[in-house]
């Protein structure tokens, strides 16, 4: 039998400092009308019923913190994410009242700009939601990065976006900017620190779905910031194995070939 992942039960101070990380998704579980009178920034709004958006888009290695009203109700909805193997799963004592209690005696929740703001309340996310997700996990700047705008992505990194972050099929920022063949964007994410090499649940990195998806361009930029095209898959395909165009196998072969000599 699985053993269960217990939750915890933390103060203010340690849930505004795991927030502050960048990885945790926030939830705050009150109704809606005191939700839009005020919550803590970044935070989604849902019901017990809206728990199943968040068990089927979220990984479960991500952290999850979870507030209420004073910090009762909240332990319900943590203790049903521990239930469904969520790892890091985090119950907020005192509630939002303690939150606003704290951030009034200097705690921080850093403001957007006015632009920054209306882009995620045009895409769909909270106008704070800097780290907030969506449909099978898509975060802002997953969305920003596969879109190709490089203003909002560098203003979402500055905010305190989360470089790691995955969607529901374990692929990051960088991934979908491959997808939406940005290769400025690649500098942007790569520059900001994220990891290159990161595979996602199939073992599948961003150099194999370029290699994969024919898109040369892209596969250049990347083994220029130093991809590592030696990786396989879980099934044990590299992206050279991948490559489905000629300039692809090209790249890929003189690169494999590089690593090789230098190894």
């Amino acid at each position: 039998m699985r053993a269960r992942i217990p939750f915890r039960c933390i103060g203010v101070a340690e849930a505004a400092s795991i927030l502050g990380e960048g990885k945790a998704v926030l939830l705050d579980v009150r109704d809606a009308n005191s939700y839009a009178a005020g919550h803590v920034a970044g935070a989604r709004n849902i019901t017990f019923s809206g728990l199943s958006d968040i068990i089927g888009a979220t990984p479960k290695s991500q952290p999850v913190l979870i507030y209420c009203y004073h910090g009762n109700a909240s332990r319900e909805y943590a203790q049903t994410l521990s239930d469904f193997g969520f790892a890091e799963v985090f119950s907020v004592d005192g509630g939002y009242e303690a939150w606003r209690a704290f951030e009034s005696a200097g705690g921080s929740s850093a403001r957007l700009d006015a632009a920054l703001s209306a882009w995620l309340v045009g895409v769909g996310f909270p106008a704070d939601g800097v780290n907030a997700t969506a449909e099978n996990g898509m975060t802002p700047l997953m969305k920003a990065s596969q879109e190709g705008l490089a203003d909002v992505v560098g203003g979402l990194i500055a905010a305190g976006a989360a470089l790691d972050a995955r969607n529901g099929d374990g692929n990051t920022a960088l991934w979908l900017a491959c997808v939406g063949n940005h290769r400025h964007i690649i500098d942007v994410l790569v520059d900001a620190g994220i990891a290159i090499d990161s595979p996602n649940d199939n073992g599948a990195t961003s150099l194999m779905y370029a290699a994969s998806a024919g898109r040369a361009e892209v596969v250049e930029k990347l083994l220029a910031r130093g991809a590592d095209p030696r990786l396989e898959t879980q099934d044990g395909f590299s992206a050279l194995d991948l490559a489905s165009t000629i300039e692809c196998l090209r790249l890929l072969r003189s690169a494999t070939k590089r690593e090789a000599a230098s190894a």
